[in-house]
């Protein structure tokens, strides 16, 4: 067990995909109060890209499960000397219970958090906007009814357009097409949500290159915070 009494060092299971878990190091270091290198925290990354694509399992599409690369890059992270987790991964919270059990130390549950961080904010509805492995495995549904909170998901057409900016475009190092975007936030909006969750972080991407506005409530943002806090630090500037 890692010695407690130590600085906190935050572990972040990444390369789901590699860009989004880039993302999150770079925020934590823009949101820490910093006047020299030691005043970030200290924190270990794991990148392990060749991870099977967590959608295409959930939806049956590949036997490949990807929990056993998870949890071994979870028990490397602790063995490194992580005292807490972070995933920034929407889809891979399929997993989260399974990997939490497995760990001995927290994992921070980055859906549990929008979601209560939403409606705290006084989100009435809330649109998800999500990879179809999230939407299938209901992730961000459960979360929504477990806090008495609405929420809608795009239609076929609308999904199809999400999917196809997340694999099509994001994940190959392209900007979002701003119409399939739009057509999916105007399908949540004709539902009548009030806020939509980016709940991939890949569509964290699309919020920092086209400046999306406070419709949007950012998952990726939503765990820096909690990862910051959980690393006893005050973050800044969101």
């Amino acid at each position: 067990m890692p010695d407690k009494t130590k600085k906190p060092v935050l572990g972040i299971l990444g390369g789901l995909g590699p860009a989004a878990s880039c993302y999150l190091y770079q925020m934590l270091i823009e949101h820490t109060p910093a006047a020299r290198d030691q005043d970030h925290i200290d924190l270990v990354l794991s990148s392990r890209a060749s991870t099977p694509d967590r959608t295409a399992f959930i939806l049956g599409q590949s036997q490949e499960d990807p929990f056993d690369v998870m949890e071994q890059d979870g028990r490397s992270l602790v063995a490194y000397g992580a005292t807490v987790l972070a995933i920034p991964c929407n889809t891979a919270h399929y997993f989260y219970d399974r990997l939490a059990a497995a760990l001995p130390v927290p994992v921070l549950n980055m859906p549990e958090l929008t979601v209560s961080e939403a409606k705290a904010a006084g989100c009435r509805k809330l649109g998800v906007l999500a990879t179809d492995g999230t939407l299938l495995a209901g992730t961000y549904q459960l979360m929504c009814e477990r806090a008495g909170l609405a929420w809608a998901v795009p239609g076929k057409t609308a999904q199809a357009g999400v999917m196809s900016v997340i694999y099509d475009q994001i994940k190959q190092g392209r900007r979002a097409d701003k119409a399939l975007w739009q057509a999916a936030v105007d399908d949540l909006k004709a539902q009548g949500c009030d806020r939509a969750v980016l709940g991939c972080t890949e569509l964290s991407l699309v919020k920092r290159d086209e400046g999306l506005g406070s419709f949007f409530i950012d998952s990726t943002e939503v765990l820096c915070r909690h990862a910051l806090l959980a690393c006893g630090v005050q973050p800044v500037g969101f």
